[in-house]
Parts: structure tokens; sequence; C-alpha cells
């Protein structure tokens, strides 16, 4: 993915079609922590990051062919993504490096 602007890759992760009947699932950021440290998704099924913590986050992953960055997520502000490969992918807020999430991709 050499060349492309985050956005770009952002695109191409966020773009993944969603299987059908499958519902989203919910990480919520509060006390500085991810509401869990691991999940298990199909590929192109959304995954909702909700911000209910008195501060900001910035949460991204640097996973090769995973990466993603929501830019800065106020208090109150959600953000949906997607994966369209499988893989293991971990996802850091750039604020609060203690935070740590590992998403599961499968087919």
């Amino acid at each position: 993915m050499r060349g492309l602007t985050p956005l770009a890759v952002f695109g191409l992760i966020a773009a993944a079609p969603v299987p059908r009947g499958s519902e989203g699932v919910q990480i919520i950021q509060k006390d500085r922590s991810f509401s869990k440290s691991a999940v298990t998704l199909q590929t192109g099924q959304p995954l909702i990051f909700k911000n209910e913590d008195a501060v900001t986050h910035n949460v991204f992953s640097q996973t090769p062919g995973m990466e993603f960055d929501l830019r800065t997520q106020r208090p109150g502000e959600q953000s949906t993504i997607s994966f369209e490969h499988a893989g293991i992918s971990e996802v850091r807020c750039a604020i609060h490096p203690t935070m740590k999430l590992i998403v599961t991709v499968k087919q």
C-alpha cells in the first residue's frame, strides 16, 4: 500500500462489503480503556468505536494490510470501520498508549 495516504488506506478498509445479517460490534472507550481487550469479526462486519470517555481519543492500527486511523475522536463521537481481509490487527490509542485491542478478522 506504499504511496497511499492514511485516508486512502482507511477508505479501502471501510469500503469492505458487509455480510448479510451481520451486526456491528461496539467497542466503548471509557476510563482511558477499551471495553474489550479482544474481539472477533467476520470480514466486512462493522466495528464501532464509541467514545464515552471525558477525554479525546485517537484510535488507529498500523498492522500491515489492516491500517486505519480514526484521528481525533472527541467525547460522545463514534466511528465505524470494517476490514476486507482476514487477519489479526493490534488497535491502539495514540493519546493513551496503554489502550490496546486485538481484532481477529475471519473469512
